[in-house]
């Protein structure tokens, strides 16, 4: 995994056996250093010697190869060239300062960089979006933070985060799915006739014996780094102060210690899991959160290998028929080494015998699925397409969810069930758990948010949240979570379809 880098780097100093250069790839020296070009830097593009470029400085990642929690294909697909881009939003700033000074073997005039030009040309467009920002408090719901993020991100962010697989039906279906389910609002009480009274409602609600504040928590989402230097910090400072759980990707741009280190007292969070061909590096990952007092797992089961992600691939257009081995391209390219393929049923029997934390299975699309994942001890079941990003023309979470409640109501019992997809209102929030979600999770919206104005756009997307869900559950008669039901929901296809023709 990639937070396992850190202490590769640091176990095994880096060799140096390259040096002395030879004239002609010195441009003279800086701070000490060997100023090389980038022709020399090319030439060390092989498991005999592999350097790579971050920021103005050139190391030595040779001995690093076969240490790299994601294999030494990601290193060599890279060796010899300019890596800022990625590296930064892969990596939490603190590694680099880590290494020995010795551990660099020189720097580089970055203004003679090709692949460092366009920076200028984005910088200045970005520079100038950020400008005319709006104050955080005009954005009204989460669409606008999207809107905002278009403007205002890199191409590389905004490729990452907008992409989906092939198609992107799965993506568009997720945000439709919850148009096709309206509500039915009750104004009297049961077993009295009297209107409700909903002036004062309850939120609140638990996940895994964890309490929260509201019924939506952080999906976890890779890379928030690529929106915001403080990356995922910023997210967990912000679900902090809301009071709800955050999950932390296996791909987070910062360290699981960076991110811990954020929380307030009290503060929970959820770790996800790609189980790794290697178990010991998973072994160790989980005994790491562990020690560092997370609530809980959710091992992810829907991404054997990554989805087509074609924007994301389009923006890292290749030089040379060379240059992508396998065709692999884009950030997300670098993210799924280290998955294990073969992920099979026993492996959560595995994962169970060597932790106590409660275990919630990812990604399941089926309600066969449901069943087999509590038959194989799941304590809670999180329905989840991926956000669209893995098989196009997957099931959205809400209509798995709505079937379940058909099929096998008495699931609901057996486990907690979670969903994410598509999630962009209150309202949405409300239909999900009248029909039995325990809690829903939102990725993308708090990239968004994090990447447009910081802590401070993740503290006003919760709050926007929270707004429209007391507004709905109100509207709908419903004073607290427990009294959302499903037969405040119905399923209305045709009134989707006219909806959707109208728009």
């Amino acid at each position: 995994m990639l937070i396992g880098l850190y202490e590769g780097f640091i176990s095994s100093p880096l060799k140096l056996d390259a040096l002395p250069f030879s004239s002609s790839g010195q441009g003279g020296s800086k701070d000490g250093l060997q100023v090389l070009t980038l022709e020399e830097v090319q030439k060390h593009n092989s498991e005999e010697s592999a350097w790579i470029i971050v920021g103005d400085k050139v190391y030595d990642v040779t001995d690093f190869l076969h240490m790299h929690p994601g294999g030494a294909d990601i290193i060599l697909r890279h060796a010899g060239k300019d890596v800022d881009e990625i590296f930064s939003s892969i990596h939490s700033p603190t590694v680099l300062k880590m290494l020995r000074p010795d551990q660099c073997v020189g720097m580089i005039n970055v203004k003679e960089l090709p692949s460092r030009q366009g920076d200028i040309e984005e910088q200045a467009r970005i520079k100038r979006a950020r400008e005319a920002i709006p104050p955080v408090a005009a954005m009204v719901n989460l669409y606008d933070f999207e809107e905002i993020a278009k403007k205002v991100l890199s191409n590389t962010a905004w490729a990452y985060y907008s992409s989906a697989a092939e198609d992107e039906a799965s993506h568009a279906n997720n945000l439709n799915s919850f148009k096709r389910y309206w509500f039915r609002p009750r104004v009297k009480l049961r077993e009295v006739k009297r209107m409700r009274a909903v002036a004062d409602i309850d939120m609140k609600t638990s996940i895994l014996g964890v309490d929260t504040a509201l019924p939506i928590f952080v999906s976890p989402a890779a890379l928030a780094g690529l929106g915001h230097p403080e990356g995922e910090v910023n997210i967990t400072r912000g679900a902090g102060k809301a009071g709800i759980i955050q999950g932390i990707s296996s791909n987070a741009s910062r360290t699981i210690e960076d991110i811990a280190a954020a929380r307030i007292d009290g503060q929970a969070l959820f770790f996800q899991l790609y189980i790794n061909k290697d178990r010991k590096e998973s072994e160790r990952i989980i005994r790491q959160i562990d020690d560092l007092g997370f609530k809980g797992i959710m091992l992810t089961v829907d991404a054997p290998v990554l989805g087509k992600r074609e924007r994301d691939i389009r923006n890292r257009p290749p030089v040379s028929d060379d240059e992508t081995p396998g065709g692999k391209r884009g950030v997300s390219a670098n993210l799924d080494s280290f998955f294990e393929i073969n992920l099979q049923w026993a492996d959560v029997a595995w994962l169970k015998g060597i932790t106590s934390l409660p275990i919630v299975i990812k990604g399941i699309q089926t309600v066969e699925d449901v069943e087999l994942a509590i038959e194989h001890g799941a304590d809670a079941v999180y329905l989840s397409c991926h956000g669209g990003r893995q098989l196009d023309y997957a099931p959205a979470a809400m209509d798995v969810l709505w079937e379940l409640r058909q099929r096998r109501p008495e699931c609901f019992a057996k486990a907690e069930i979670y969903i994410d997809g598509g999630v962009r209102r209150g309202s949405d929030v409300v239909k999900a758990l009248a029909l039995g979600a325990k809690a829903v999770g939102l990725g993308r919206p708090f990239l968004y948010a994090n990447g447009t104005y910081g802590e401070r756009g993740v503290k006003r997307a919760i709050e926007i949240l929270e707004e429209e869900i007391a507004t709905t559950m109100r509207l709908v008669g419903a004073r607290s979570l427990s009294e959302l039901v499903p037969d405040m929901v119905q399923r209305d296809d045709v009134a989707f379809v006219a909806l959707r023709d109208r728009q």
